[in-house]
């Protein structure tokens, strides 16, 4: 790990050009032979601020701190003024997207269905579909129209 006799020195000490002790504690999470780990880190949170968070941690905890530190250094370098909370938001937006785009797909098909079966009616002790086929193009549509309740039973319809 750290840079005693015959070993090469951890990435950080090899960057700051400082002998690298056995207890270094930037040895067991920037290995030698991954130098842009530790280089990235340090341009965005300096080598003193990540010793003090490092140091504030129980060691058990330090491996996924440091990971989560190359990833936001790598984000902020990417994107200056938001990091990762920037990719965040954009995988929001892309998740809103294609919920968007399945429940439009989801209604077509369904809409597809009903056109495939034009004078289906079905009867139970609920309620009564009435489909007419060519009078409805949206689920939407079909739902507000086509759904006729017993006047005496007053819970709404649910698919």
């Amino acid at each position: 790990m750290g840079g005693s006799s015959g070993s090469s020195p951890c990435a950080s000490c090899k960057l700051l050009r400082r002998r690298c002790s056995k207890d270094c504690i930037f040895a067991p999470y920037f290995p030698p032979h991954d130098p842009h780990k530790f280089a990235i880190v340090h341009k965005v949170f300096g080598a003193s601020n990540l010793s003090k968070m490092l140091q504030e941690l129980p060691v058990n905890q330090r491996g996924d701190a440091v990971s989560s530190l190359v990833y936001e250094a790598n984000a902020r370098v990417r994107d200056p003024v938001y990091g990762c909370v920037g990719t965040i938001s954009y995988l929001q937006n892309q998740v809103s997207e294609l919920q968007l785009q399945l429940a439009a797909a989801q209604a077509e098909v369904l809409s597809m269905q009903m056109h495939q079966k034009p004078h289906l009616v079905q009867q139970d002790r609920e309620t009564t579909f009435l489909m007419a086929g060519d009078n409805f193009n949206s689920v939407s549509h079909y739902i507000a129209a086509s759904v006729i309740q017993d006047p005496l039973k007053r819970e709404s319809f649910s698919t």
